[in-house]
């Protein structure tokens, strides 16, 4: 007989997500593989992903949705699912994100999160050996869906020119990652600007951070140190990180000329001068 795993579906959205598949599969007469043949999978995958020995995917639900007509059931739960994934202590943050009308970020080692693309990100991630490197790549993407919204926050990006140089992945990544950055010159939601090496000391060269503003709540300042992230609310650190990106801001290049010194590195360090890929302006 087989061995068929219970699941606690109360334990965490990954349980949910696997028990309920398991119960809407088996309510419509589905062997594991009968479902992976109409979607398009292995049925090893669907016992993996009901087992939650593997995250399942926005596409994967989707497919499932359309499948056994769970009118978005498996859609709704996989933004649950995949922010679950993130470090416990990053999903605080990564709440508020998501609420944000306005973010503004200083970044002295790494391009933002947002604006990762899916190769740097696991570049990225892989540095912390973590046990699912997939899943919280996965995670990482599924946290820019905020840029597709209807109404997206206001995304305002001060890179430290050192991250232009610093070879992520490779050169092959890099390449890529820069000219990812160029697509959003023009872009209505999101700006990119680069803080010179020339600027020399500047007003935050303690480290990058982040400040987001909401419609109807206090602003918040976050920052991150080896081990776990900080938020606060307190109003005098908001006005002193708020004073301190604008001395930023004013130090950095212009979006403009932050998009050339971007061509000039990818054609100086990366071997390329690609165009800049196709972004629809919101």
């Amino acid at each position: 007989m087989v061995n068929i795993q219970s699941l606690d579906p109360t334990a965490s959205p990954l349980d949910y997500y696997g028990w309920e598949l398991r119960r809407q599969r088996e309510a419509h007469g589905l062997k594991q593989g009968q479902l992976g043949e109409i979607i398009f999978c292995t049925g090893s995958l669907i016992g993996q992903i009901e087992t939650t020995k593997k995250v399942p995917t926005r596409d994967f639900s989707e497919r499932v949705d359309a499948a056994l007509g769970t009118d978005g059931l498996f859609s709704r739960l996989i933004g649950l699912v995949l922010r679950s994934q993130l470090p416990t202590w990053f999903q605080p943050y990564a709440e508020m994100e998501a609420k944000a009308a306005y973010i503004s970020t200083y970044q002295a080692q790494l391009v933002y999160g947002l604006l990762q693309t899916e190769e740097y990100a696991r570049a990225v991630l892989a540095t912390g050996t973590p046990d699912d490197l997939e899943g919280l790549v996965t995670a990482r993407m599924e946290r820019q869906r905020i840029l597709e919204r209807e109404q997206p926050p206001l995304v305002w990006v001060v890179l430290d020119e050192a991250v232009l140089h610093r070879p992520i992945g490779g050169t092959d990544v890099m390449r890529r990652q820069l000219a990812h950055l160029l697509s959003f010159t023009g872009h209505r939601w999101v700006h990119v600007q680069v803080l010179p090496n020339k600027a020399g000391e500047h007003a935050s060269l303690d480290g990058a951070f982040n400040l987001l503003r909401f419609d109807d709540d206090p602003d918040v300042i976050y920052t991150e140190d080896l081990i776990s992230g900080h938020m606060t609310a307190n109003s005098d650190t908001i006005k002193e990180a708020a004073l301190r990106y604008a001395r930023l801001q004013a130090a950095a290049l212009s979006v403009e000329d932050s998009a050339e010194l971007i061509i000039g590195v990818m054609e100086d360090r990366y071997g390329d001068r690609s165009q800049p890929e196709e972004h629809p302006v919101a």
